[in-house]
């Protein structure tokens, strides 16, 4: 095996700013050799690292624009040997150190098997990740001891675990294409896990019967947006199916004595607009029957504070929690998701709402437009990433009142349309009762008092979700029944409706 390492002009990394010790970073010059002589003698070797390894993981700098001049060559899908890279090299006075020209034949001479490329091209890789990372906590370290006034310490937290997330992200060097039959397999084991599951649901239960039957559930890495206008009950019937996602997940162990969520989820909710106490209070009352009103001002009988503490009781076992900072970023709910992932098995992210969260890069230039698009965008990467569905609340734009049908549309989207583009599902939450109601005759009596009075008490309570998209299935739309005082939305059982005598109670 060929040695440079005393020739290799490699910048030493001290800890600390003065003369301080001089870190002696991970490295391995033997597999860097190994490697590129490899690639050297059959450039199919560069097919077998080329999806993860690039010039800057080299420890030494000669191998990296050595690799570099490999690539540009055979992506020109010309040979990469000692006799054509010589005159590029002829100049380079680092690789005239360490050898010269007759140095890229010795590199080919200490060559490996095409085999053990890949093999080599890992550690070479994984080097590069540890040495990244001393030099992230360096980074961090002398960040943490030279404070800036306008970052705060929570602030350092999260650039730090974005730079640690994005250094783990850059190994997963696993993608790319998978045989149709492994992707069958997947596929399969998917609707066994449904067909196990109580609900038969491929993906998350909403708790609501006709819901899931058109939706199949909330799937994994899906964007859900639920758009609605201001008092429609778009936050209710949020957290109406964020609770029963937590209240149905069930864990299991798996052979290698891991647990895992089978029913289900954790649930994360992001609310911009509402504090978490309010949020909470609005829960307490769906679960325990006692009006949120009542709650907030202590009107309560023993009764009704024996059933508070009762629902109380049960919210605390399930896995829900609550994230009420207003105006987060994209980039910082993508952090504290990660880290609900990698604490808590997060399942099911839900945020309250989206037209409130902040692009991660604002410039004076863009308009809401090119915000709003951002936002989703940034939405629907986090959904794949961490491969779970996340439902976003938003905004629709007054269009809808202008129309004598009310109804929404997927044109009444508000600020853009990239909400529609990047969504696999978009929902629609509309009560015909809000409507009605603002069109009260004012003398009671009359014949058109009547003719309202029958049309509202047809609409009374109820609610309609409008399927306006469906990536993976129909559109369509269903009715609930929405209980205003406990914010709770149930499944709407028509007057015609015989119930199975034979079923158990």
């Amino acid at each position: 095996m060929v040695d440079v390492t005393p020739e290799s002009k490699i910048t030493p990394l001290r800890d600390g700013d003065g003369p301080g010790e001089v870190l002696d970073l991970p490295h391995n010059f033997e597999a860097e050799q190994a490697l590129l002589g490899a690639i050297l003698i059959n450039n199919n070797a560069y097919g077998r690292v080329s999806e993860f390894l690039l010039p800057e993981h080299y420890y030494d700098p000669v191998h990296g624009r050595i690799f570099a001049a490999c690539a540009t060559l055979i992506e020109r899908h010309q040979v990469a040997n000692p006799v054509t890279l010589k005159p590029l090299f002829e100049a380079d006075e680092a690789l005239n150190d360490a050898g010269g020209a007759k140095y890229l034949a010795r590199l080919a001479a200490s060559a490996v098997t095409v085999i053990n490329a890949a093999d080599y091209g890992r550690t070479v890789f994984d080097l590069h990740l540890r040495r990244r990372l001393i030099e992230l906590s360096l980074e961090m370290r002398d960040l943490a001891m030279n404070p800036d006034l306008e970052t705060d310490g929570t602030k350092q937290i999260e650039t730090a675990e974005q730079h640690l997330f994005d250094l783990a992200t850059t190994g997963e060097y696993e993608g790319g294409f998978r045989s149709f039959t492994d992707v069958l397999t997947s596929a399969i084991e998917i609707a066994e896990a449904a067909y196990k599951r109580e609900g038969k649901l491929v993906g998350t239960a909403t708790g609501f019967r006709d819901l899931d039957r058109l939706l199949g559930g909330l799937q994994r890495s899906d964007l859900v947006v639920l758009a609605g206008r201001p008092s429609m009950g778009k936050t209710a019937l949020a957290t109406n199916i964020a609770y029963h996602a937590a209240r149905a997940c069930r864990w299991e162990t798996d052979d290698q004595g891991q647990r895992q969520v089978v029913d289900g989820a954790v649930v994360g909710f992001f609310s911009l607009e509402m504090s978490a106490e309010q949020l909470a209070t609005r829960i307490l009352a769906e679960v325990s029957g006692v009006s949120s009103h009542r709650i907030r001002q202590g009107d309560l009988s023993n009764a009704d504070f024996q059933k508070v503490v009762e629902a109380n009781q049960e919210l605390s076992q399930i896995p829900y929690f609550i994230d009420d900072t207003p105006a987060l970023s994209v980039a910082q709910l993508r952090t504290r998701a990660r880290r609900l992932k990698r604490q808590h098995s997060l399942g099911l992210v839900v945020v309250d709402y989206l037209q409130l969260l902040r692009p991660t890069t604002s410039r004076a230039s863009d308009n809401r437009v090119q915000e709003i698009a951002e936002i989703t965008r940034g939405l629907k990467a986090l959904a794949k990433e961490l491969d779970v569905p996340v439902l976003a609340l938003s905004q629709l734009s007054r269009a809808v009142e202008q129309r004598e049908d009310k109804r929404p549309q997927l044109a009444d989207l508000r600020e853009s349309g990239t909400i529609e583009q990047d969504a696999d599902v978009v929902a629609f939450i509309y009560r015909h009762e809000y409507y009605l109601e603002r069109l009260k005759p004012q003398q009671a009596g009359t014949e058109e008092f009547e003719k309202w009075q029958e049309q509202m008490d047809e609409v009374h309570n109820l609610a309609e979700v409008i399927i306006g998209k469906q990536r993976h299935g129909p559109t369509g739309s269903i009715k609930l029944v929405f209980e205003g005082e406990f914010t709770r939305f149930t499944d709407f059982v028509p007057d015609d409706h015989v119930p199975n005598q034979d079923a158990p109670f």
